[in-house]
């Protein structure tokens, strides 16, 4: 059971979800679930495993949806949980959370948010993608490369990219859907064309529709982002989407080369995983 419930979690995260976990640490008496056992569930509700069942598991349910409603921030600040359950209803107002049982057992169950990592798409394979790359293999993020040209998206060039995707922009957006572009943390428009980019930017706003995931963001001076803007709502799109999107990327760090851009569009990613403002400092 571990070894699925594990398993399950992970594919739930590959998919961009927040999973909590709760694993049954200690167990005295007449108890249903035994050290080991796991019960995982995410966001929507979805649920895999099991710490023993009946009331035990209504309880471990509701601490994990109370988990998962936390603001991330919030969450990585507090982090998880350890509550003892008494399986007997004498067992009200000790310190522990008594159970209308009559099984006489007590159940500690340790309970916590898993985040997913983040996997950034790239759109364009030059030479500021291959320097993002190098700073989100360091950090541990997974990453993925798009462009119109196939030898920029080969895998000698990026041999550990997760995704390599040598199209045109509508071929990848008809694979696509707002529940599969999830698994993106974020879309990084850095296309040697900006008219790739603005198509690829106006394609990815109707796939995501009302999603947060993936974040997207594009290179460019503030001209560029007025005239993407402009041809953004011209298609149809509320101003409300359009202006989710981040134009110029990066942290103001006064960034010049590949290496330091990559540094600073890094950065501020990591500043939205965390929930933190930079300029609150």
């Amino acid at each position: 059971m571990t070894r699925a419930v594990l398993t399950w979690v992970l594919d739930r995260l590959d998919v961009g979800e927040r999973v909590a976990i709760a694993s049954v640490i200690e167990a005295r008496g007449s108890v249903p679930g035994k050290p080991g056992a796991r019960l995982a569930m995410t966001s929507d509700g979805s649920k895999f495993g099991t710490v023993g069942g009946a009331g035990l598991e209504l309880e471990v349910e509701d601490a994990l949806s109370n988990l998962l409603s936390e603001d991330r921030g919030h969450s990585r600040k507090k982090g998880g949980k350890v509550q003892t359950f008494v399986l007997y209803k004498d067992g009200k107002g000790k310190e522990v959370r008594a159970l209308d049982s009559l099984c006489g057992g007590r159940v500690t169950v340790a309970m916590e948010v898993i985040e997913p990592m983040p996997h950034i798409l790239i759109i364009g394979g030059g030479h500021v993608c291959r320097s993002i790359v190098t700073v989100s293999d360091t950090l541990d993020w997974a990453h993925s490369v798009f462009d119109v040209r196939p030898e920029y998206a080969t895998e000698d060039r990026y041999p550990a990219a997760s995704e390599l995707h040598a199209s045109s922009v509508a071929e990848f957006l008809d694979l696509e859907d707002e529940q599969t572009l999830g698994r993106f943390s974020d879309v990084l428009l850095l296309g040697h064309d900006w008219a790739v980019d603005q198509e690829m930017l106006i394609g990815l706003l109707k796939k995501r529709g009302e999603s947060e995931r993936p974040r997207i963001g594009a290179i460019g001076s503030k001209s560029k982002w007025i005239s993407f803007r402009k041809a953004a709502i011209e298609s149809g799109l509320a101003e409300k989407a359009v202006d989710s999107v981040r134009c110029p990327i990066g942290l103001d760090i006064g960034a010049d080369s590949p290496e330091e851009i990559a540094l600073s569009v890094c950065a501020e990613l990591l500043s939205l995983e965390r929930g933190v403002n930079p300029a609150e400092g």
